[in-house]
Protein backbone atom coordinates (compact mmCIF):
# COMPACT_ATOMS: atom_id res chain seq x y z
CA UNK A 1 0.00 0.00 0.00
CA UNK A 2 1.42 3.36 -1.02
CA UNK A 3 1.02 6.17 1.47
CA UNK A 4 0.38 9.70 0.21
CA UNK A 5 1.32 12.86 2.08
CA UNK A 6 1.00 16.57 1.41
CA UNK A 7 4.38 18.29 1.08
CA UNK A 8 4.63 22.05 1.56
CA UNK A 9 7.47 23.77 -0.31
CA UNK A 10 8.77 27.19 0.65
CA UNK A 11 11.84 29.13 -0.34
CA UNK A 12 13.84 30.24 2.70
CA UNK A 13 15.73 33.56 2.94
CA UNK A 14 18.97 31.92 1.80
CA UNK A 15 17.30 30.66 -1.39
CA UNK A 16 16.98 26.99 -0.45
CA UNK A 17 13.72 25.13 -1.05
CA UNK A 18 12.41 23.76 2.25
CA UNK A 19 9.95 20.86 2.16
CA UNK A 20 7.91 19.82 5.17
CA UNK A 21 5.21 17.22 5.71
CA UNK A 22 2.45 18.52 8.02
CA UNK A 23 1.09 15.03 8.80
CA UNK A 24 4.54 13.86 9.96
CA UNK A 25 5.55 16.27 12.71
CA UNK A 26 9.17 17.31 12.32
CA UNK A 27 9.64 15.68 8.90
CA UNK A 28 11.51 18.40 6.99
CA UNK A 29 14.13 18.44 4.27
CA UNK A 30 15.59 20.91 1.82
CA UNK A 31 17.40 21.29 -1.47
CA UNK A 32 18.81 23.89 -3.82
CA UNK A 33 16.01 23.20 -6.29
CA UNK A 34 12.41 22.01 -6.04
CA UNK A 35 13.43 18.71 -7.60
CA UNK A 36 16.24 18.19 -5.10
CA UNK A 37 14.01 19.15 -2.16
CA UNK A 38 11.32 16.70 -3.30
CA UNK A 39 13.86 13.90 -3.71
CA UNK A 40 15.28 14.62 -0.26
CA UNK A 41 11.90 14.84 1.49
CA UNK A 42 10.81 11.57 -0.12
CA UNK A 43 13.85 9.92 1.47
CA UNK A 44 13.11 11.68 4.78
CA UNK A 45 9.51 10.39 4.74
CA UNK A 46 10.75 6.84 4.18
CA UNK A 47 13.20 7.08 7.08
CA UNK A 48 10.57 8.69 9.31
CA UNK A 49 8.10 5.87 8.65
CA UNK A 50 10.80 3.21 9.05
CA UNK A 51 11.71 4.65 12.45
CA UNK A 52 8.07 4.70 13.58
CA UNK A 53 7.68 1.05 12.61
CA UNK A 54 10.92 0.07 14.39
CA UNK A 55 9.65 1.81 17.54
CA UNK A 56 6.27 0.08 17.33
CA UNK A 57 4.43 3.34 16.74
CA UNK A 58 1.48 3.95 14.45
CA UNK A 59 2.26 5.41 11.03
CA UNK A 60 0.07 8.49 10.48
CA UNK A 61 -2.13 8.53 7.41
CA UNK A 62 -3.51 11.58 5.73
CA UNK A 63 -7.13 11.60 4.67
CA UNK A 64 -9.58 14.31 3.82
CA UNK A 65 -6.98 17.05 3.51
CA UNK A 66 -7.79 19.99 1.29
CA UNK A 67 -5.18 22.62 0.50
CA UNK A 68 -6.56 26.07 -0.29
CA UNK A 69 -4.54 29.13 -1.22
CA UNK A 70 -6.04 32.52 -0.43
CA UNK A 71 -5.06 36.04 -1.41
CA UNK A 72 -5.99 38.75 1.06
CA UNK A 73 -5.97 42.43 0.15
Amino acid sequence: MALRYTVVLERDPSGLMVAHVPALRGCVSQGRTKREAMRNVKEAIGLYIETLIEQGQTVPTETGREVVELSVT
